[in-house]
């Protein structure tokens, strides 16, 4: 494993010793996917081995896909991952405690110059994507290369995010955009006008 791969700078990517080490975790993702359902205690050990680091409650729905299988991702405590996430993590992604993440989400670290020569001859550069506390990603939602999100954000399905964006908002589109802040309305409101019984609940 090179410093370039996870500084910015542009590597090659198909450098034996990388392939080496990637196929290594490549191997277990494949094992991990092959679970079945039941085999609860054999993916929460196979998590272990692949994760950078990974937090008490954690859930990946399989299939889950990596171009490291998750060796330079960092869970927090209590996060869930439906099915089809994506992450190429060619370089390190943080995502904070009791964040949700929808089906087929995809976060990237890896990008290619704009410049053909370059890409020609693979160049590739990664830049860290960090992810807040508390956060919900819909279903669909892409992160680009160098993002960071804040803590409790709420990114709207089919979002693509191309901007950093700040604690405690609702965005969507393409590019994501703030959409409103997390207000007093939503201890009121959890969707279409469906008021939350506080009563029936524990806070």
């Amino acid at each position: 494993m090179t410093d370039a791969q996870h500084n910015g700078d542009l590597y090659l990517p198909s450098d034996p010793e990388i392939l080496k080490q990637q196929n290594h975790y490549l191997d277990l993702l494949y094992d991990f996917n092959q679970t079945r359902p039941t085999e609860l205690d054999r993916r929460q050990a196979l998590l272990k081995e692949l994760f950078g680091d990974i937090g008490e409650g954690c859930y990946i729905e399989p299939p889950f896909h990596a171009n490291w299988g998750g060796h330079h991702v960092h869970f927090g405590n209590h996060i869930y991952a439906n099915f089809n996430f994506t992450a190429v993590d060619d370089t390190h992604i943080y995502i904070g405690d009791h964040t949700m993440i929808g089906p087929n989400v995809t976060i990237a670290t890896a990008g290619h110059p704009i410049l053909p020569k370059l890409r020609e001859k693979e160049y590739q550069y990664n830049l860290p994507v960090h992810i807040g506390k508390n956060c919900w990603l819909g279903a669909g939602v892409i992160i680009l290369p160098g993002i960071t999100l804040g803590d409790n954000v709420v990114v709207g399905a089919g979002s693509v995010v191309t901007k950093d964006l700040p604690d405690n908002v609702v965005a969507v589109g393409n590019p994501c955009k703030v959409l409103r802040k997390v207000s007093e309305r939503d201890r009121k409101m959890y969707a279409h006008g469906r008021a939350i019984d506080w009563q029936k609940l524990s806070e």
